[in-house]
């Protein structure tokens, strides 16, 4: 019998896991930084429909089980499906397995086929062509609407923009999977290491992170991958999934060869025994085993439920975990002086690679797992550039003594005392004139890709240079002589001459690179980039106060006290002036970042809602360029709300309660003399750092309607011509 205690408790356990849930999804989708895994959150989710289910007096329209989760952004138009694009349900276990095997064939009556696939582990994305050419490309999003992202998706060079051969319908979509290679994935982190950028968690988040940018040349030099799995449309070639692939691989599509028709359940627990070790050989991630009802037919006799289609599901593998010895605790030294632990391991197969090497994240983390050598412990890989160790066999420490892991006090290069500062987990080296590994570091960032761009001096060469006393500060790189570098050891005289171009161009950097360059802390490139358009030059910047800092957008009372703190370094100043005498950019010019007028000087405005004629980031491109401020939330200070299609109801409400004025987009862009279009040629194309255009007629530029398609096509052939 039910007692109010235990009605209570029901209602208390339903509220924790939708908040969690929820949680889990912010985290997921807007901050592409998960903190559950697929198996913690498949829990969370079937415990909270049980229980919904159980005591339907708690349903509430907003809870996660009510919708599929949504990858929408705000920096693309979206899009309805065509047919909707709903989740697979999960099973963890080969009984659930067959759990589906016997209702498919109870529910069906008949004889019937299964497909099994590999489920990549990526980014979903439909794929809708005409008369065999590439029309559109959307994101799952929320299963109903997506984000248009065609323009990226025409990079992926295993996508077919037209299609070959012959028999493929005029109208129909391919359903898919980007993905990125772990080779690419693994390049990509270990270029993001070096920069000291937050790197991406796995495979999938990387795919899903570079689709979302806003300009296609970022995501043609990721070289992400797909793979087609499903066809949908009303001619298609037949009536088995199974040959519709088959076909679509003919046409040009990306159909993966591990596919199998299973008539019993036992060939189908074979396929999946079988593809939980192979996969571990795959050059990409896969996360389970589909099956699939192979005959459409039956598909649409089995239908759908509200989130999922009952002819198929998927079978999640379990996180790959191994047990290993920890041998030792290494203490390695950033550009930034973050000191990081890593441990070292008896070599243990995860993934298809060896691990010797596992993060131990920081002193906090240590001191949580009670770390001792000789530990049995177990790592996980997940995706991560480097493995992470998750537990400790404490019932088989060893009876001899054993040395607990403590955190170290100071620097295990210079020998300074290690300082924490408040609210950070990180403990910092901060002698960062005299720490060998750091100055090496920040030798390796200033010339890096995206600073000074001086091909050549990547980690090697830098530390062959240092160890040989030519390089102890950045102000050295243009002291460098063909002689000096051609005499060192596996360079000679062609490398050095072709180094010295490369430190010669190195001089026309743009301020706002030149910045980013020198390698302050928490200063990246967009941060960098805003207060080069702030102060102008870099005497402006340096002798600006700390409130005068502070008051920039984004900028903030952090990356303020650092950048004074920068600044009033002898070493600093004295490097600066060095580098000004040798003819590097410190000052923008005249015509760069200008304001396109003051047409919005002084306005606050929220944008809510979808456009028909330009992004929201272009519209915020637009708002800035004209002297406004963009903000995110709708308070007092709001001026007005360019207000699109589907605006978020709370804003809505907040606006009339405030009295706020609510402008839609062909108002502003009168507002702002700018013609409506589909076309635009705003900083938001050059990439999300692009807050701010670099000319003046960047931003309100933008192309009529019926202008000639020539200019995307000769962009995107641009495109494929670097690549």
């Amino acid at each position: 019998m039910e007692t109010v205690n235990d009605r209570q408790r029901a209602g208390e356990r339903i509220e924790a896991l939708r908040e969690r849930l929820r949680r889990a999804d912010h985290d997921y989708y807007v901050l592409s930084a998960p903190d559950l895994s697929d198996f913690e959150y498949d829990a969370m989710m079937r415990e909270l429909q049980q229980l919904e289910a159980a005591w339907p007096e708690f349903f509430d329209e907003n809870s996660p089980t009510q919708r599929v989760g949504s990858d929408l952004s705000e920096g693309f138009r979206q899009e309805a499906h065509h047919w909707p694009m709903l989740s697979l349900g999960n099973t963890y276990s080969l009984a659930e397995v067959e759990a589906f095997f016997q209702r498919t064939a109870k529910l069906l009556d008949d004889d019937f086929e299964i497909v099994c696939e590999l489920k990549f582990d990526g980014t979903s994305i439909s794929l809708t062509y005409e008369h065999g050419r590439l029309v559109k490309a959307l994101t799952r999003g929320d299963g109903q609407r997506g984000d248009n992202v065609t323009r990226n998706v025409r990079t992926i060079r295993s996508i077919p923009l037209q299609l070959q051969g012959e028999g493929y319908p005029d109208f129909f979509e391919m359903r898919g999977e980007v993905l990125m290679p772990w080779q690419v994935f693994e390049d990509l982190n270990r270029e993001r290491e070096q920069n000291e950028e937050p790197l991406f968690a796995n495979p999938r988040n990387a795919a899903s992170g570079t689709l979302k940018q806003l300009n296609p040349q970022v995501v043609a030099s990721r070289r992400l991958d797909a793979y087609l799995y499903y066809m949908l449309g009303d001619k298609l070639p037949g009536d088995s999934h199974y040959d519709n692939l088959q076909m679509a691989r003919q046409w040009g599509f990306h159909v993966s060869d591990a596919m199998k028709k299973c008539r019993t359940l036992a060939e189908v627990s074979a396929f999946i025994s079988y593809w939980d070790t192979e996969r571990k050989n795959l050059p990409f991630a896969t996360d389970g085993i589909v099956l699939k009802v192979n005959s459409l037919a039956q598909q649409e006799q089995l239908g759908y439920t509200a989130k999922s289609p009952r002819w198929a599901i998927a079978y999640k593998f379990q996180a790959e975990r191994a047990r290993t010895r920890l041998n030792s605790v290494d203490f390695q030294v950033g550009r930034t002086g973050i000191v990081t632990p890593v441990a070292n391991l008896d070599a243990v197969q995860l993934s298809g690679t060896t691990v010797r090497r596992a993060t131990l994240h920081n002193a906090d983390f240590i001191e949580n797992l009670d770390l001792h050598i000789g530990d049995m412990v177990y790592v996980e890989k997940g995706g991560e550039i480097i493995p992470k160790i998750v537990g400790v066999d404490v019932d088989h420490r060893s009876e001899a003594k054993v040395e607990k892991v403590h955190f170290v006090v100071t620097c295990p290069e210079c020998g300074a005392p290690l300082m924490r500062e408040e609210g950070e987990a990180a403990w910092i080296c901060p002698d960062w004139q005299h720490c060998p590994p750091q100055i090496k570091a920040r030798l390796v960032h200033f010339a890096s890709r995206r600073a000074m761009n001086i091909e050549g001096l990547g980690d090697e060469t830098v530390d062959l240079m240092y160890r040989n006393g030519y390089l102890r500060d950045i102000t050295d790189i243009y002291r460098l002589t063909v002689e000096d570098i051609a005499s060192l050891e596996r360079l000679g005289d062609k490398s050095a001459r072709n180094l010295m171009a490369q430190i010669e161009q190195s001089r026309q950097v743009p301020f706002e690179r030149v910045l980013f360059a020198l390698g302050i802390r928490y200063v990246g490139e967009s941060v960098a980039k805003k207060l080069a358009y702030a102060f102008r030059d870099i005497d402006t910047l340096a002798n600006a106060s700390f409130e005068q800092l502070a008051a920039v957008d984004e900028i903030g009372e952090k990356i303020a006290g650092k950048l004074r703190d920068f600044f009033a370094s002898p070493l600093s100043r004295r490097q600066i002036e060095t580098l000004k005498s040798y003819g590097l950019q410190f000052a923008l010019a005249d015509d760069v970042g200008r304001p396109a007028s003051d047409l919005l000087q002084g306005r606050t405005i929220v944008i809510s809602g979808t456009f028909e004629h330009h992004s929201r980031d272009e519209y915020k491109a637009m708002i800035e360029a004209h002297g406004g401020k963009n903000a995110g939330s709708v308070s007092s200070k709001t001026d007005f709300i360019l207000a699109g299609a589907n605006m978020g109801p709370a804003k809505l409400e907040k606006a009339q309660a405030l009295g706020i004025r609510l402008v839609d987009e062909n108002e502003f862009l009168a507002m702002i003399a700018a013609p409506s279009a589909d076309s635009v040629q705003t900083a938001a194309l050059s990439g999300p750092q692009s807050a701010v255009p670099e000319t003046p007629a960047a931003a309100p530029a933008v192309a009529p309607k019926d202008a000639p398609k020539a200019r995307d096509e000769a962009f995107m052939n641009s495109l494929f011509d670097d690549m």
